[in-house]
């Protein structure tokens, strides 16, 4: 195996009618991945996926602004973290950036409210890591222009960290912060990942340049954003070698070193089983 995907959405329906040959073309393209769960539907395929395959794992979650109407089951969720192929619990944080929006459309009441909602539904989601002791997949989006998103995801990681020690712990999926929020989140531990976008734009290469080569991972947080040569297609984990590469090209480095340390570091925060990481 050459590459790691770390955050996919095999189980979004976009990939059902032709789910086998996004699988063959992810093995001929020596890639694994994990299938990110993001309500309780998805947390479902994602497991389902993950038990049919041993190339792929799973995590399992409620995204913060994906389903505002479904309500946190405890125990369905517990029952599904302790499943051994659930590698992480989230997609879960904080997204500010279609707030008001989404009041505009009716989908939520007052913006007080739903940032009390998200940040209620981000503790849960970090007391299940903690119950279970597996890393978070966090996701943080801030308004345009701001960082509010990751400070007050900081803050919350914060009240936390220093009463459970190491076992908090994960990764900021789709990171788009600048090197002092990257500082923030390495002091905590805390590992980040970049998608296809690097292919096509430079807001993040000093950032890249930036996080120690055993803190970053690469995804394709597919079906989106694809990156270039693919650019307009739906996206899908072969082309997360594209993603590598870019960061071997921002930060000056052999590709083969960072395919390894890639690998690497998968490993270690997600403790993927060594059987299903050789080829």
């Amino acid at each position: 195996m050459k590459y790691i995907d770390i955050h996919s959405h095999l189980n979004d329906p976009r990939f059902e009618p032709d789910l086998d040959e996004v699988l063959w073309r992810m093995r001929e393209a020596m890639t694994r991945t994990i299938v990110v769960g993001t309500d309780r539907i998805m947390s479902e395929r994602a497991v389902a996926l993950a038990t049919a395959h041993p190339d792929i794992w799973a995590t399992i979650g409620i995204h913060p602004t994906d389903q505002f109407d479904e309500a946190y089951d405890e125990d369905v969720y517990k029952k599904m973290a302790m499943h051994d192929r659930v590698v992480a619990i989230g997609e879960c944080g904080i997204d500010y950036f279609r707030t008001e929006a989404s009041q505009s459309e009716g989908k939520i009441g007052s913006i007080d409210d739903e940032v009390r909602r998200q940040e209620t539904l981000f503790l849960r989601h970090i007391a299940l890591a903690l119950l279970v002791d597996k890393p978070l997949m966090i996701h943080g989006r801030p308004r345009k222009g701001s960082m509010d998103a990751y400070l007050d995801i900081l803050r919350i990681l914060r009240e936390h960290a220093p009463l459970n020690g190491n076992t908090l712990r994960g990764n900021i999926h789709f990171f788009v912060g600048n090197t002092d929020i990257a500082k923030q989140f390495l002091d905590l531990g805390f590992t980040m990942s970049f998608t296809g976008v690097l292919t096509f734009a430079h807001d993040y290469d000093e950032v890249v340049r930036y996080i120690p080569m055993d803190m970053i991972h690469a995804e394709t947080d597919a079906p989106y954003v694809a990156p270039v040569p693919h650019r307009g297609a739906r996206n899908e984990p072969a082309y997360v070698s594209e993603t590598v590469h870019a960061i071997a090209r921002i930060r000056n480095l052999k590709v083969d070193l960072v395919e390894h340390a890639l690998i690497e570091n998968a490993e270690r925060v997600f403790h993927l089983h060594a059987p299903n990481l050789a080829k």
